[in-house]
């Protein structure tokens, strides 16, 4: 029996907009089959919301904080919920 999908919702702060920071986070979730978008926000933060299986989820959160993003993440604060459903791909908004 397969786990419930669950959906991550991650405030990254740091120097990650106007470096690709977007398209790298939506290139990573399609790899995992993650549904969800990235959205940079006006105080300079980037809110990640992925859905799918929570190990493929960890696995994003764990890149987020892997040094390896274009830019410099200085913190991620992250959110668990069960999945809302309803959004189909991964989109930069």
């Amino acid at each position: 029996m397969s786990a419930a999908p669950v959906r991550l919702s991650a405030w990254v702060h740091g120097d990650v907009q106007g470096v690709g920071f977007r398209w790298w986070t939506r290139s990573r979730a399609l790899e995992l089959g993650l549904t969800g978008y990235a959205r940079n926000h006006r105080d300079g933060r980037v809110h990640v919301v992925a859905e799918g299986p929570r190990e493929r989820c960890e696995t994003l959160l764990d890149l987020l904080r892997s040094g390896t993003t274009p830019g410099r993440v200085n913190l991620v604060v992250e959110d668990w919920n069960p999945a809302q459903g309803g959004m189909t791909g991964f989109e930069e908004r």
